[in-house]
């Protein structure tokens, strides 16, 4: 059987064809918003009235704040002088009723029980995500590692151990557990040679391994950051989905390398480990379905977060600085086509098996959720099932979110947690990775202001 050794160097393994091979009809329709399903309103600002008064005066002005590019380009730097001049303390009495209660849950399970609680309540599912992860250049060793673990392992039991949603989800990313400098180096080395799954399988349970290539202080390294890795997902198997985030391209395919040997080896018989797919990628129909040609082939069950991508500034700066071609599709349209070609390829694979595959349509772009909410519909795709469901980021996208749990779809929140000092440096990545989102939330600013206006005009007049 060709699957049990793989390259997982993306020249694919595998005769692939593209995704793109989509009906007419369907893409038709995703490029014409005007012929996607029209049952789903995102112009309603009554999706905002379950928001307290202050919640709505507070969105306002983050969201005013993340409309100016230079503040979001140098929010770091800003928030480190505040820090400096402020004192902990101060910066925290200003950071904690603004910027941080907009996007973060809380610091201890209490306020994180909070938060989790009133979601809830308006239909949102919460996919908690632990603000730990790491970049060339800022390797802290195995004791940081290990702790990661330990922060990681009660992720899973927060998740599951509390009564906030079905079929609970929780996010991972692998360079909180294996140093950066190793997933690059095991990416260049996987665009050489393929290597053995089985192996990769056998070494989380502790049997000893050595890949080629790496020297025995490495070797030695993969093997704990594997059996890390075997740790959270036998914690997490049957109670936890544990969704696996996609970072750099000069990463991604040792990334993928141990997400898939971990879904060899504990997705049999349902999806608990998924995969991130990020459509900017040119690369990215073809994963998409080199993922389910290898799901097949390993009789794995294939789990996709699908995305459209966060780190297209820095890929596009090194592949210049390398001489590289850039990986990042050439034009907005050309990422959309890519989102909506790998959408339509795994809601056809549901169709068929909706036991085997699973995806969340996380995502902010509203055509893309209408054309998943048609396509469901088109392939009698039950949205009651679990196989498919949509994500957007804590304290943004409300009025899509809010919408879709109305009409009784799977809607998770990415909810990071922790303290201030432990959230901030993921913040300030996030906002600006997605600096390109958070300026042109327009309209969910204009809907904020109508339902702000439509209370003070209720006061006025039972006043």
């Amino acid at each position: 059987m060709l699957g049990s050794r793989v390259c997982l160097s993306w020249p694919l393994l595998l005769p692939l064809r593209q995704v793109g091979t989509t009906t007419a009809r369907t893409m038709t329709a995703a490029r014409n918003p005007e012929l996607l399903s029209t049952t789903l309103a995102f112009e309603d600002p009554r999706a905002f009235q379950v928001k307290t008064m202050g919640e709505l005066l507070r969105a306002l002005g983050v969201f005013r704040l993340c409309s100016f590019p230079w503040l979001v380009n140098n929010c770091g730097t800003l928030m480190s002088i505040a820090r400096r001049i402020l004192g902990k303390r101060g910066f925290s009495l200003f950071v904690r009723p603004t910027v941080y209660a907009q996007f973060v849950a809380g610091e201890n399970e209490t306020e994180i029980s909070h938060s989790m609680q009133k979601m809830s309540l308006l239909g949102l599912r919460p996919m908690l995500a632990v603000p730990i992860e790491e970049d060339l250049g800022e390797s802290t060793g195995e004791k940081r590692y290990e702790d990661n673990m330990e922060t990681m392992l009660e992720c899973v039991r927060m998740s599951h151990g509390n009564a906030w949603s079905k079929d609970p989800m929780m996010q991972l990313k692998v360079t909180a557990l294996l140093s950066p400098e190793l997933c690059v180096k095991l990416t260049t080395l996987l665009a050489q040679q393929p290597y053995d799954l089985n192996q990769l399988v056998r070494a989380m349970d502790g049997e000893p391994f050595s890949f080629h290539g790496l020297d025995e202080k490495e070797n030695a390294h993969l093997l704990c950051g594997l059996r890390r890795l075997n740790k959270i997902a036998e914690a997490s198997v049957n109670k936890v989905r544990v969704l696996v985030d996609a970072e750099y391209t000069y990463m991604n395919p040792a990334l993928s390398l141990v997400t898939i040997a971990m879904m060899k080896k504990f997705n049999k018989n349902g999806a608990w480990i998924w995969n991130t797919y990020q459509c900017y990628l040119k690369e990215s129909r073809s994963l998409i379905q080199e993922a389910i040609s290898l799901s097949k082939k390993e009789g794995f069950c294939l789990g996709v977060k699908l995305v459209r991508g966060a780190y297209m500034d820095k890929e596009r700066k090194l592949a210049q600085k390398e001489g590289r071609q850039d990986p990042i599709h050439n034009s907005w349209e050309n990422t959309n086509d890519s989102y909506n070609d790998s959408l339509n390829a795994m809601l056809e694979m549901i169709s068929q098996q909706p036991e085997r595959y699973r995806i969340i349509v996380a995502t902010h772009n509203e055509k893309s959720v209408r054309l998943a909410v048609q396509r469901m519909e088109e392939l009698s795709i039950d949205k009651d099932s679990g196989s498919v469901c949509f994500g957007q980021l804590l304290g943004m996208c409300d009025h899509v979110s809010l919408t879709l749990a109305k009409e009784g779809y799977a809607i998770y929140k990415s909810v990071p947690y922790g303290s201030v000092d432990d959230t901030l440096p993921y913040l300030v990545r996030r906002a600006q990775e997605n600096r390109t989102v958070l300026q042109g939330i327009r309209k969910e600013r204009d809907l904020l202001r109508q339902e702000l206006r439509r209370r003070l005009r209720h006061r006025l007049n039972t006043a």
